[in-house]
């Protein structure tokens, strides 16, 4: 089992940046996926950064690439999302998530609870 928290939401302006950090306890997370998820009123869940290390790659969704920048520590069992230039619709609950690394793709076993990011203009 694995527990995963949240921290470092907030209010930022247009432009601003964030940096969110999820801590995993519990089991070890080396081998498993781990990444970031968001959703906003009225949308689905969508990945926002993801870290595969069975494949060795990084997903970012194409409205976070070159702003979001995605990083763990094995050591620390945490991971860290550093959002830089907020925009508007950066706006949403942030879930941290972890996951069997399969060769192509990740499934998703653990959540967190979220944190909110809200950005104002």
């Amino acid at each position: 089992q694995v527990q995963l928290v949240e921290s470092g939401g907030g209010s930022v302006q247009a432009g601003g940046s964030l940096r969110l950090s999820c801590a995993a306890s519990g089991d070890t997370v080396s081998g498993l996926c781990m990444g970031w998820f968001r959703q906003a009123p009225g949308k689905e869940r969508e990945r926002v950064a993801i870290i595969n290390p069975r494949t060795g790659s990084t997903y970012y969704a194409d409205s976070v690439k070159g702003r979001f920048t995605n990083s763990r520590d094995n050591a620390e069992n945490t991971v860290t999302l550093q959002m830089n230039n907020l925009r508007l619709e950066d706006t949403a609950m942030y879930f941290c998530g972890a996951g069997a690394a399969l060769p192509l793709s990740c499934d998703w076993n653990y959540w967190g609870q979220g944190t909110q990011v809200t950005v104002s203009s």
